[in-house]
């Protein structure tokens, strides 16, 4: 399957890209969003002219860096019994993973090394200014990710994300969040870079460890990115990123297009601790439960009172947010 494609031209603003891209929470392809952003022209003859270009907003400060050797390809992953990583990592200069990433370009003998979600705010100031994306929503979080050809495994992020290719190319393979029953979930408390990833997704085609990734395999959303290409990821879509260059770099935001105070990752550990080991039949009560009240499929739970006798249960307005908030934590509390 291919993501839909959205022209660069009809974004304008934060609302247009509200409207058309994040409200419908599918994935697409923006080609040519970032193609005229300095970086990418001063990238584009080679690896050492960009390390050129952002040696004037280096701030010298210190970074991890995952370091594999060549058998692994570049597939930043687990060893075989999941009780480590395949990789090793290494604190250093960013200026220095920089020139470490540029001289092994080609190299046949050296490592693979991959520097990722590295703050431009905090290692690059003044790199947005100069390669601003008026697009994206007020508090976004600017990260840039370079290095070797790189297999980052299947996973998912709570917010949403605009990625954007500065230089080299990378494929997208993206899977539905109805499908993560079949993905086969790695642990959520040990990672390579902090969420879980999908083990199906990671193993060889047909893999007898899991069965159901079968159904839905072909299911998968392909986008392939050139220069100056983007994609937006909404939250919860699983996503396999491969740099498939020998240098790449890739800029991109996280943000929640649809922010409140609390994060819905919040309700789901809360969840996790409260509900998921309980008897199955009372399981299946909540579950109807939260599709009343929270997920709506029928729509307002009290759709049949007049909206000023819903109570908290009115528009999320400062007021009853508040209440609903402050009733949380007081349960929380014992209270």
């Amino acid at each position: 399957m291919i993501p839909r494609e959205i022209p660069a031209h009809e974004l304008v603003d934060c609302e247009s890209f509200l409207r058309r891209v994040a409200e419908p929470c599918h994935p697409a392809v923006i080609r040519g969003l970032v193609s005229e952003w300095p970086v990418a022209r001063r990238a584009a003859p080679s690896p050492a002219h960009f390390r050129e270009y952002v040696a004037q907003f280096d701030a010298g400060r210190v970074a991890e860096v995952f370091l594999g050797q060549r058998p692994i390809a570049g597939k930043f992953y687990y060893n075989e019994d999941l009780t480590g990583f395949n990789f090793d990592r290494q604190r250093m200069s960013f200026g220095a993973a920089l020139d470490r990433i540029v001289a092994g370009v080609g190299q046949s003998d050296g490592p693979s090394m991959y520097l990722g979600s590295i703050s431009l705010e905090d290692y690059l100031p003044g790199f947005c200014t100069q390669n601003a994306l008026p697009i994206v929503g007020p508090g976004a979080s600017a990260r840039i990710w370079l290095g070797h050809e790189s297999n980052v495994s299947a996973h998912y992020d709570s917010l949403d994300n605009l990625a954007c290719v500065v230089t080299g190319k990378r494929r997208f393979t993206l899977y539905s969040p109805e499908l993560t029953d079949r993905l086969y979930m790695g642990p959520i408390d040990f990672t390579m870079a902090g969420q879980p990833v999908s083990l199906a997704a990671a193993a060889e085609r047909d893999d007898p460890r899991y069965p159901r990734f079968r159904e839905v395999r072909d299911q998968a959303i392909v986008a392939e990115l050139l220069p100056g290409d983007a994609i937006y990821i909404p939250k919860l879509w699983w996503h396999q990123v491969e740099a498939t260059s020998p240098f790449n770099v890739l800029v991109n935001y996280w943000w929640d297009a649809f922010a409140t105070r609390d994060a819905p990752s919040i309700g789901l550990l809360l969840s996790m601790i409260t509900i998921a080991e309980r008897p199955p039949a009372e399981r299946q009560a909540w579950k109807a439960f939260f599709d009343h009240y929270v997920f709506r499929s029928n729509g307002h739970p009290l759709a049949h009172l007049p909206e000023s006798q819903r109570g908290v249960l009115g528009p999320l307005q400062p007021s009853n947010y508040d209440r609903l908030r402050a009733r949380v934590l007081q349960l929380l509390r014992g209270e």
